[in-house]
This record gives C-alpha cells, sequence and structure tokens, in this order.
C-alpha cells in the first residue's frame, strides 16, 4: 500500500501542474490563431482541473495526505516548470509531452491500485487516462500541418 500511495502523491502532484502549465499557457498564448489555441488550453485545464477534488479525496481514502505546501507539491511532480512564455507552437508540443508523462504516471498509479484491489482508486485513474488520452488527440492534431488529408 506504501507503493500506491507514493505513486498517487506523485500523480497528483503532477497532475495539479499540468492543470497550471494548461492554464498559465491559456492566459499567455498569442498569435493569429490565438482565440482557437486560448479555447483549447481553457478545454484542457477546466478538465483536469475538475479532477483536482476528487484526486485528493480519493488519496486521503487510501490513508495518505495530500502535499501541504507549494514546495512539498514541486518536489514531487513531474511535470517541469515552464519560466518563460514560449510561442503558441511551443505551448502544444510542451503540453503534449507532459501530456505523455501524465498518461505513463496514471497507468504505474493504476497498476499499482489494481495490485492492491483498490478497484474505486483504479476505475478513477483509468477515466483520468481516458482524458488524457483524448487531451493528447487534440493537441497532436493541432500540430498538424493542413493537407488533403489521409486516403481511406
Amino acid at each position: 500500500m506504501d507503493k500506491l500511495k507514493q505513486y498517487a502523491r506523485v500523480a497528483f502532484a503532477s497532475e495539479l501542474s499540468f492543470y497550471l502549465k494548461a492554464h498559465s499557457f491559456h492566459f499567455n498564448v498569442e498569435g493569429s490563431d490565438f482565440y482557437e489555441y486560448h479555447k483549447l488550453f481553457e478545454l484542457i485545464y477546466t478538465e483536469v482541473y475538475g479532477s483536482i477534488d476528487d484526486f485528493a479525496e480519493k488519496i486521503r481514502s487510501l490513508g495518505a495526505y495530500i502535499p501541504v505546501s507549494l514546495h512539498n507539491l514541486n518536489m514531487m511532480t513531474k511535470i517541469e516548470d515552464e519560466n518563460s512564455v514560449p510561442n503558441k507552437e511551443e505551448m502544444v508540443s510542451e503540453l503534449l509531452l507532459d501530456n505523455e508523462k501524465m498518461i505513463k504516471i496514471l497507468k504505474m498509479t493504476y497498476d499499482a491500485a489494481e495490485a492492491e484491489g483498490e478497484h474505486g482508486f483504479s476505475n478513477f485513474l483509468a477515466d483520468r487516462l481516458d482524458k488524457h488520452q483524448k487531451h493528447g488527440w487534440f493537441l497532436r492534431a493541432s500540430t498538424k500541418k493542413e493537407s488533403a488529408g489521409p486516403t481511406l
């Protein structure tokens, strides 16, 4: 159970960091297609933020505590801080890489939850995985150059 608690705390800190980055990109995006990226980042951060309270409560139900300071959250997260304002293409690429990290972290936590028989928590994590896979689709689609499309 200690392994699950540790994975869950890292996943929570990373999810919160992912939310903050997506929200900051929403605030800071610029360019001729500003509105589309502004809305894309809003869609992502809103969905992720909506999971934060449930995530914390699931961890508390395991008997673990949520990190109580920004310092502790920053020590646990696997999502790196952004200390500059990248251009919109870099924002999408960075968030896509971070999203892939989130998928790996959530899968590890899911496997640990299943191993401990914490099926309610693993169901929650499976939903988070589905949401992040959708975010990945949106972000990948936003990086594609326009073309005639694939042949079906």
